[in-house]
């Protein structure tokens, strides 16, 4: 496990476009297909990663608290699963149904998605506005596997708020998220 913190997308970019097959439905899924009326969430994850583990259950509860409220939800694993198999399609599937996500948990296979994102680690989030504007880009919350901190998605919450608010997220208020690095493939 290599920790890395999210490489910080500009405030204001706009949500880079996709076409994903979600290994749930088995149907292909574009940032169109999951944008919420009001914004949307791009999580870049992955089965394996403690940090990962660690909020999952929380991930699901800030979906069906969000969701209603117009906020569009999406899981991303880019890793290389030659070199970590655990985090295949069969297996995103088996875990975002024992995570309870209500949300696509989509495969990109040749990381291009990633790339447009500039994700580095899992968890890396990616909250877009009504637009389809990048107004954060951080972590989830403070607690990590063993610091002791309870799972509370404070930072993301807080964050979701302020953009079904109208309202701008400061720079300095967004912490970058950490987590463990994408497995990319050898060049």
């Amino acid at each position: 496990m290599s920790l890395k913190d999210s490489a910080m997308m500009p405030l204001g970019t706009a949500a880079p476009d996709f076409s994903l097959p979600d290994t749930v439905s088995g149907k292909t899924k574009t940032f169109a297909d999951v944008a919420g009326e009001n914004g949307t969430l791009v999580m870049f994850i992955c089965n394996h990663c403690p940090y990962v583990i660690h909020i999952a259950r929380e991930i699901a509860g800030v979906a069906a608290e969000y969701d209603p409220k117009g906020i569009g939800f999406v899981a991303i694993s880019s890793n290389d699963v030659s070199e970590r198999p655990e985090d295949g399609p069969e297996a995103m599937a088996e875990f975002a149904e024992a995570s309870n996500f209500i949300f696509p948990y989509l495969y990109d296979e040749s990381q291009d998605v990633a790339k447009a994102y500039n994700a580095v680690c899992t968890p890396d989030f990616f909250l877009f506005d009504a637009k389809g504007r990048c107004a954060y880009r951080g972590q989830f919350d403070g607690s990590r596997p063993k610091n002791g901190e309870p799972v509370t998605g404070a930072d993301l919450r807080a964050s979701l708020d302020a953009v079904l608010e109208g309202d701008p997220i400061p720079e300095e208020a967004q912490v970058p998220s950490q987590g463990c690095s994408i497995k990319w493939k050898a060049a």
